[in-house]
């Protein structure tokens, strides 16, 4: 009787002590793939920034011209001012 039931605590550590180590390893597996999905958007914004650096220095100095759209003037935006007479 005795060794039964040390055969089961045995064999229930045993179960434990894989269920902890599979999910260390999958923990691992884990924290792995969000650096490599952080290095990846890290790359992606640098890339971005250097195609917006060698954009502005491919146009450095040139001059354009954009016409503004009549929705994007806002005639509620004028302010009429008054002149104030001094005595």
């Amino acid at each position: 009787m005795v060794l039964l039931s040390i055969t089961g605590l045995f064999r229930t550590l045993l179960i434990i002590l894989g269920v902890f180590v599979v999910l260390r390893v999958i923990g691992r597996m884990m924290i792995a793939k969000r650096n490599m999905d952080e290095h990846n958007q890290f790359q992606r914004d640098k890339n971005k920034a250097d195609e917006m650096v060698r954009n502005a220095e491919r146009n450095y100095g040139k001059t354009t011209i954009s016409k503004i759209g009549k929705s994007s003037k806002k005639d509620d935006d004028f302010v009429d001012f008054e002149e104030i007479k001094e005595d």
